[in-house]
């Protein structure tokens, strides 16, 4: 296992108070595997993929467990040695490729700087370097002067792996990597990434609110909903057979996947519990159409189900009349 997540607690300084973002999420990440990190706005996927480089707002604030990556807990690594592994051993591609980059540098020259500050290339190693990643990506080497501006939003993504992958990372965090590009360059972008995954044997944590975007590409999902882990496991089995009321609910909520409800795309009425002062028991009763007492009052374990996948709910050893009743319109609609 290259990454284990354990009952990580990620909090936010607000006056006097420590708000917390993530509270107690536990994962997995397999050398080699692409995992998906799904949710909606604010259940904590960024501060989650943030926390793992250690690149984190100043009120912000790592309080509790552990993330053990290549044998070593980098959530007690002192800030040198936390340094040493940035780019060289986790690399991390942003949400928007332009704010990222430098609109007054070419991009060879922000390339350059990863290569040999980073890397300690020279400047003959370097060049070849950057054109061996352009090819990579799929741009042309002699595009390496043109500035950020001059790319279009796909191909700045592109640049943005390319800097990911300038040092042969063991794991690349991508936080919501394809949200502002349309569906055409969004699947050329997937494919690229499950290419050059599967060819350099690298590990990748995908940010996304979509859950499509999950089932196309990624060999695991992990499924967060206010600040916890609600479902895990293998994608297949955690897309098709969901045992967490909150996973159906997204399955329903988006096109293209088998199962949504009656035809229809179905939205979970409500909105995510303000984390100020979340409710008792398992944060998704409110909006749950399954939610008895007992989940409203206590905070649910996680049961583990077969081959790796498990849920935290109360009655996930009902997950198939769950899905049953969960495939029906009218089950969200009067929740």
């Amino acid at each position: 296992m290259l990454l284990s997540v354990r009952d990580l607690e990620v909090g936010y300084k607000v006056g006097r108070r420590i708000i917390h973002a993530v509270d107690g999420a536990s994962f997995d990440v397999p050398r080699g595997a692409i995992v998906g990190l799904v949710g909606e706005s604010g259940c904590g996927k960024t501060t989650v993929a943030r926390a793992l480089t250690r690149v984190i707002a100043d009120n912000a604030l790592i309080t509790g467990g552990q993330m053990v990556f290549d044998g070593r807990d980098i959530a007690a690594l002192p800030e040198r040695e936390m340094n040493r592994l940035r780019w060289r051993d986790i690399a991390f591609i942003p949400q928007s490729a332009m704010n990222s980059l430098d609109p007054v540098y070419t991009v060879e020259y922000q390339l350059n700087e990863v290569l040999r500050r980073r890397g300690g290339l020279s400047a003959r190693q370097a060049r070849m370097r950057s054109e061996e990643l352009f090819e990579m990506v799929g741009i042309e080497p002699g595009r390496l002067r043109d500035f950020p501006h001059q790319f279009s939003g796909g191909m700045r993504q592109r640049v943005a792996i390319a800097l990911a992958l300038a040092l042969n990372p063991k794991l690349i965090i991508a936080d919501e990597p394809v949200t502002a590009l349309d569906v055409i360059v969004q699947r050329q972008i997937l494919d690229q990434l499950r290419e050059l995954q599967s060819q350099l044997g690298i590990s990748v944590i995908l940010v996304t609110h979509d859950i499509s975007v999950v089932a196309y590409v990624c060999d695991r999902v992990v499924v967060m909903y206010a600040g916890r882990v609600a479902e895990a496991g293998p994608m297949a089995a955690t897309i098709t057979r969901p045992a967490h009321p909150y996973t159906i609910g997204l399955r329903n909520a988006f096109p293209d996947l088998q199962g949504a409800a009656d035809g229809m795309l179905v939205p979970i009425e409500g909105a995510p519990p303000s984390l100020v002062e979340p409710p008792p028991g398992c944060r998704f009763a409110p909006r749950c159409p399954f939610a008895l007492e007992r989940c409203r009052l206590e905070v649910p374990e996680t049961h583990v189900l077969a081959d790796g996948h498990s849920a935290a709910c109360h009655r996930s050893g009902e997950a198939d009349m769950l899905r049953a009743e969960g495939s029906k319109t009218q089950t969200w609609l009067s929740a």
